[in-house]
């Protein structure tokens, strides 16, 4: 335990070294020595950058030289696979961007996975579009046929599928009925809990990005209350796969959709708090198999840490700029 937890604070120190570079994603670390096999790091990834609709972050997830300088910095980092937002057809950028990637992860000596995001609402379609989708990710990136399958995150030989619900009324029975024929049946993750009609069809659950009680407009509610709930509930769900998470902060003010929600970085000290809650409840002889990053690059709501995951120097710009 007392090995876990050095290794553990050694990943928060240094990523808070990295958090003074500039916005170049190949900037690099200092390199960090691979956690147990039984805590792999996941970092979420978003890969919809370059295409309209979204802001400019100076690269494009086409471009498969930004691919292996982000893949690099990644394994320097401790990081073991991208868990990437993925829609299905719906979304054709995104899809080529996932598949570029997953390419470039087989090539590199690196993992990946999808995080299948629901279709949003209600459009009494998201049935029919996921099993759409679960069938073209068995075909094109899971299956023993798909190429770069062998880069695809696994946990006792099956492959692993986070899952974003949005509302959509899907029905995962009829989801899980079919995946269920593959060779080797995926292992379903859901974010927090889903209907209770479902908790059948899922493995197991995975904490996100939450305030405990509300949006503060100081940003200073960074979640505790809502992780101490999350894995004291899951600690009641014998048989779930438990998926920790961490985060540096968030905030939205840069996206399309913004509501204006703000969850202070606080010089670091967000990610290493909720860092710390992870190990508080990290049982060695029940061990979480996976650590998520919330996120790698979302720079839209503010939650990557592909540059860092302190603010500090920002912080003492703005108040140098308001000194008389």
């Amino acid at each position: 335990m007392r090995a876990f937890s050095v290794i553990i604070l050694l990943v928060a120190a240094i990523f808070l070294i990295t958090s003074g570079c500039s916005h170049n994603p190949v900037k690099q670390s200092s390199k960090l020595p691979n956690l147990q096999e039984s805590s792999r790091i996941l970092a979420d990834y978003q890969p919809w950058f370059g295409s309209p609709g979204h802001i400019n972050i100076g690269y494009s997830t086409l471009d498969p030289a930004i691919l292996r300088k982000q893949i690099e910095k990644a394994k320097q980092m401790g990081i073991y696979a991208f868990a990437v937002d993925w829609y299905g057809n719906r979304r054709p950028f995104e899809d080529e961007s996932y598949a570029l990637l997953q390419q470039v992860s087989a090539e590199n000596n690196f993992h990946i996975c999808l995080m299948y995001d629901e279709t949003q609402e209600d459009n009494g379609q998201a049935t029919e579009e996921a099993l759409d989708a679960f069938d073209k990710a068995y075909r094109s990136y899971l299956g023993p046929n798909a190429p770069g399958h062998e880069a695809y995150v696994t946990y006792q030989d099956r492959p692993v599928i986070f899952i974003f619900p949005k509302r959509g009324h899907t029905d995962w029975d009829r989801v899980r009925q079919m995946v269920d024929q593959w060779e080797h049946p995926p292992i379903l993750i859901y974010k927090d809990e889903p209907p209770q009609q479902y908790a059948k069809d899922f493995d197991g659950y995975y904490a996100w990005v939450h305030p405990s009680h509300g949006w503060k407009p100081d940003g200073s509610d960074w979640g505790k209350d809502y992780l101490d709930a999350f894995y004291k509930k899951m600690a009641s769900r014998p048989g779930k796969i438990v998926v920790g998470t961490i985060w540096p902060g968030f905030n939205d003010t840069k996206a399309s959709w913004s509501l204006n929600r703000h969850m202070d970085r606080r010089c670091g000290e967000t990610f290493e708090n909720t860092l710390k809650v992870f190990h508080h409840y990290y049982d060695p002889e029940h061990p979480m198999p996976f650590l998520l990053i919330a996120t790698w690059n979302d720079y839209e709501e503010g939650t990557q840490i592909e540059t860092g995951v302190s603010d500090c120097r920002n912080q003492m710009a703005q108040q140098q700029a308001m000194r008389p």
